[in-house]
Formats: C-alpha cells, sequence, structure tokens
C-alpha cells in the first residue's frame, strides 16, 4: 500500500499491529466503559448470570396460564430457579395477552394437509421500587410464535399449547433483556 507521493509500503502484519495499538489507545483515552449488560460474578450452578438487581425483583401473579408461563420463566431467568426473593427491591407488574390468526388468509384443507396459524404473545409491564413507589421502567413486548392446525381437535388443541409455551419462553427472555436495559439505564443495573 503506498501513503503519499513518497510511495512507502507497509508490511501486513505491521498494519494490523498498528491498527490494533490505535485501537487500544483509544479506548484507554476515552475511559472505556462498555461492558456486557448482565456482568456479574455470580453464576447460577446452570450458568444462567443474572445482575443482582434483576434477582431481587418481585413479579406478581397473573391470571392466564400463558400468562403465568411467562410469569414462571422470568422468576427462573432472575433467580436461576431460586423463587422469588424475600425482600424485594422492585415490584413487577406484567399483563400478558394473546391473539391467534390465521397464517394466510386462503387456506385449502385436504385430509392430509394441515393449515397453519400465528400466535402473538403480547406483555405490558410496569417496573416500581417497592421502597418508594417510583415507577422505575414501563414498556412493551411482544413474540409470535407459528403452528400447524391439524383437523383432529386434540392435535389442533395440543399444537396452540405448544405454541403458547414457546412464545412464552421468548417472551420472558425479551422481558429479561428489557428489564435489564431498564435498570442499568436507571443507575440500578449493579
Amino acid at each position: 500500500m503506498l501513503f503519499g507521493k513518497q510511495g512507502v509500503t507497509l508490511n501486513p502484519s505491521f498494519r494490523v499491529s498498528l491498527l490494533a495499538g490505535l485501537a487500544l489507545s483509544i479506548a484507554v483515552a476515552s475511559g472505556c466503559t462498555v461492558r456486557p449488560l448482565m456482568a456479574t460474578p455470580d453464576v447460577a450452578p446452570d450458568g444462567i448470570a443474572s445482575s443482582p438487581a434483576l434477582s431481587s425483583i418481585d413479579i406478581a401473579p397473573v391470571n392466564t396460564r400463558y400468562g403465568q408461563e411467562v410469569r414462571n420463566h422470568l422468576i427462573f431467568l432472575f433467580n436461576g430457579g431460586a423463587g422469588q426473593p424475600a425482600n424485594a427491591r422492585y415490584a413487577l407488574n406484567l399483563s400478558v395477552t394473546r391473539s391467534s390468526s390465521a397464517a394466510a388468509r386462503v387456506q385449502v384443507r385436504t385430509d392430509n394437509e394441515p393449515t397453519s396459524s400465528l400466535l402473538t404473545m403480547t406483555a405490558n409491564y410496569r417496573l416500581t421500587d417497592s421502597g418508594t413507589g417510583r415507577v422505575v421502567a414501563t414498556g412493551r413486548r411482544q413474540v409470535s410464535s407459528a403452528y400447524d392446525v391439524p383437523r383432529q381437535e386434540f392435535a389442533s388443541l395440543r399444537a396452540e399449547r405448544d405454541a403458547e409455551n414457546r412464545a412464552a419462553r421468548e417472551l420472558a427472555e425479551h422481558l429479561r433483556l428489557a428489564l435489564g436495559q431498564d435498570l442499568a439505564r436507571a443507575g440500578n443495573g449493579s
């Protein structure tokens, strides 16, 4: 590679070293503060890392089966299976709804060909500080899960239930990340 009119060429390994050194000096000079969102020295036995702020969230009961699935997954993700905290710093109120719609406008049904549907699960949440009652974060997350609808009634019900369970697991993961970001933004992520 030539630089300027002098015709200076640089060895490729020297260029890589030069760029790495430049990047390191910029990071050191700027006081690099990038860290993983869920960074913590404590890791649960199953390998799930959670921040101390997330493990101090008490999740209020919900009134639907699929809402309870989301709640149970969140409790597990926040505390690694240890259950809810005794003296929680935060209280989380969840409202989970679901809808199901045909994935195609015109569905042709033959004896061996199932149709498809799309289940959409939405969670609205409000996180409050238990001590002050101040709202720390609010938000909404939504996931979709496709499933086949065969002619047999039990198989159709089971397929819909499986789609609910998949959507609940994925929605809990989305909520965990969203709440972690909300707490980090509020200065409570450690």
